[in-house]
This record gives C-alpha cells, structure tokens and sequence, in this order.
C-alpha cells in the first residue's frame, strides 16, 4: 500500500497534467504572464494565497518556521522580485510572499 496520503496524491496528479499542457520550446518571460488569482480553480485547489502569513501553521503539511513562495524549491525567475514563475501554475506568476499546498523546502 502506498504511503502517499489520497489528498497528496491527487493535487500531484493535477501538477503532472498541467505540466503536461505546457508547450515545450516556448520561452516564457515574466512580463509576458499574467499574475496568478486567488480565484483561479488550480490555485484554489493547492491552497494558494498571496500572503503566506495569512495561513495557519498548524495546517501545513511540510513544518517549517517560513515557509513562502520565494523559498520554495518550485519558483522560478530572479532573485528578488515580487512576482514569479512557479513550475505549479505554468504561464503565471505567484507572488513572493505567497504560499501554496505543494510548498517545497529549497535544497
């Protein structure tokens, strides 16, 4: 039996499908993406909100004293700025503050 909890498992699932919508060979650049809504199905899903301080730690799945988007192992982009690339939410930005289910330490 697995020891990936169903939840885990099925917002995984969801990461992989959309990765697979991404078209490969295509440069994205940050100014050319939309910033990722609160609203938005997928990010509803992974729990994402734009400020990470608004989330209870209790409810964390990874502990960690701070976790945000701009620690995550997933972001993207430069150093720094305010919005950013996330590999959850292709062809948006997140913010750097933000924080989503899926959060992942940097190595």
């Amino acid at each position: 039996m697995s020891t990936i909890p169903r939840r885990k498992f099925i917002q995984l699932s969801a990461v992989a499908a959309a990765g697979c919508l991404v078209q490969a060979g295509r440069q994205a650049h940050a100014e050319d993406m939309p910033k990722l809504s609160e609203d938005d199905p997928m990010a509803k899903g992974m729990k994402y909100v734009h400020d990470a301080s608004k989330v209870d730690p209790a409810s964390r799945i990874n502990p960690a004293p701070e976790q945000n988007c701009a620690n995550c192992a997933l972001i993207q982009g430069e150093e720094g700025d305010e919005w950013r690339p996330c590999q959850i939410f292709p062809g948006k930005l997140v913010n750097a503050n933000g924080w989503c289910s899926v959060w992942a330490p940097k190595a």
